[in-house]
């Protein structure tokens, strides 16, 4: 069957036929045969360069031999016990030797288990009940952070079905402002448990921090005794060995994993400083678990994954990225337009709009039509990105010099249309 009646089949069965809301876009979108190395496949016959990888989590691009190797032996061994295993130590050895503020790790199923968990901890740990995001900001899909806009910094549901006896205790406020954080934590500061930041915003499409910005998070939650959580989801182990917090040498007190530590497996992690990470149960009353923590099949993944990123990676990936940025804002320049290059590392997106992006309000301000338009051109052309102006765009280990040309050929072709 081809995409369109594979979708049309869909939708008898899923919600919209899609199992996320982010994979829907009109008029369908196409299914998937396989993938390898930096292209993706469809049923109908096409091959894209891929820059979604499935938003973010191959940094090695698709089918890795050695992930592939690792899995299939495991597989051979038992896809679930229930017990723990040595390769689980094994796993949070390498998170803790990377990570700075890792000496304890809870392996878990997924990001968002990873954030609610995290959440919770700083609850407990201070006694307090609310935590500060910022607008625009992903932490998964639970009731604490599926928040939106309220009066002044008060939270409302962003989903039916959330109460707002949970979003109200959920404030919300403006990413790189200081001075709106200052003001929250000076009214509120003994009602804050948390801050729970993505160092670099990756679900608004790619707003990195000012200069500071962090450090000072840093140090106003440490002077508050407020738990500064470091949502790494996207960044860890994407930018930097250790992550965002290596990346631009702050430490928070916890962090949460997935996407790239799952090796292309479901994973979530959250790691932190010891006195916090031992409240989790059985060793405090904390209570995290699921049946699947720790699977043997993603943990070897996970082994795999992480045994290729060293600091020649980094550097090849800095370059990579380097060097598709700047060939975007050539093209840009060519055609007239003076959209905004978003990124850093091996992440990057182009604004549909004129100057900086610095928060969630700046991001909404992009033309979004332009961009699906932009989306649909390029998929004409074989090039693959998320289909969201506010998703961001990866590169991996896979993708050539060649593809980053093609890639960037397309592009001015595509802004054509959109200049029209």
């Amino acid at each position: 069957m081809i995409s369109e009646d594979l979708f049309n089949e869909a939708k008898k069965f899923l919600p919209g036929g899609v199992n996320s809301p982010v994979r829907a876009y009109k008029p369908y979108p196409f299914f998937a045969e396989r993938a390898e190395g930096s292209r993706i496949y469809d049923v109908d016959g096409n091959s894209y360069i891929d820059y979604c990888l499935a938003y973010g989590p191959l940094v090695l691009g698709h089918a890795d031999q050695s992930i592939i190797g690792a899995v299939s032996k495991q597989l051979e061994n038992g896809t679930a016990y229930g017990v723990p295993t040595e390769n689980e130590i094994k796993l949070a050895k390498q998170v803790v030797r990377r990570v700075p503020c890792a000496d304890m790790v809870r392996f878990m199923n997924s990001g968002t288990e990873a954030t609610m968990s995290a959440i919770r901890l700083a609850r407990a740990a201070t006694g307090r009940k609310k935590i500060v995001k910022f607008e625009g900001s992903y932490h998964g899909a639970h009731d604490y952070v599926l928040v939106k806009s309220g009066s002044g910094a008060a939270g409302l549901p962003d989903s039916p079905g959330v109460p707002e006896d949970t979003t109200k205790n959920t404030v919300l406020a403006p990413f790189n402002d200081e001075e709106a954080v200052a003001k929250l934590i000076e009214s509120e500061k003994d009602e804050i448990a948390a801050i729970i930041v993505e160092p670099v915003m990756g679900n608004i499409g790619c707003i990195p921090p000012k200069k500071g910005y962090l450090e000072f998070l840093r140090k106003i939650t440490a002077e508050n005794n407020i738990i500064l959580i470091f949502d790494e989801v996207i960044t860890g182990f994407r930018i930097a060995e250790g992550g965002a917090q290596e990346y631009f040498g702050v430490t928070p007190d916890l962090v949460t994993f997935g996407k790239i530590l799952g090796g292309g497996f479901p994973m979530g992690a959250l790691a932190g400083k010891r006195e916090l990470m031992e409240m989790i149960a059985p060793s405090g009353n904390v209570y995290q678990a699921g049946t699947f923590n720790g699977n043997p099949v993603s943990i070897k993944a996970g082994l795999a994954m992480l045994k290729q990123l060293d600091s020649s990676f980094y550097t090849t990936m800095n370059s990579k990225g380097q060097k598709l940025r700047k060939g975007l804002e050539d093209v840009l320049e060519n055609n007239g337009l003076n959209f905004h290059v978003a990124g850093l590392s091996s992440m990057f997106q182009i604004y549909f709009k004129e100057g900086d992006v610095l928060d969630y309000k700046d991001a909404k301000s992009a033309d979004t039509q332009g961009f699906t338009a932009y989306f649909h051109k390029l998929l004409e052309g074989g090039i693959f990105l998320p289909p969201s102006q506010f998703e961001c765009c990866f590169l991996s280990r896979a993708h050539s010099d060649e593809d980053l040309q093609i890639t960037l050929e397309n592009v001015d072709e595509a802004l054509k249309v959109v200049k029209k």
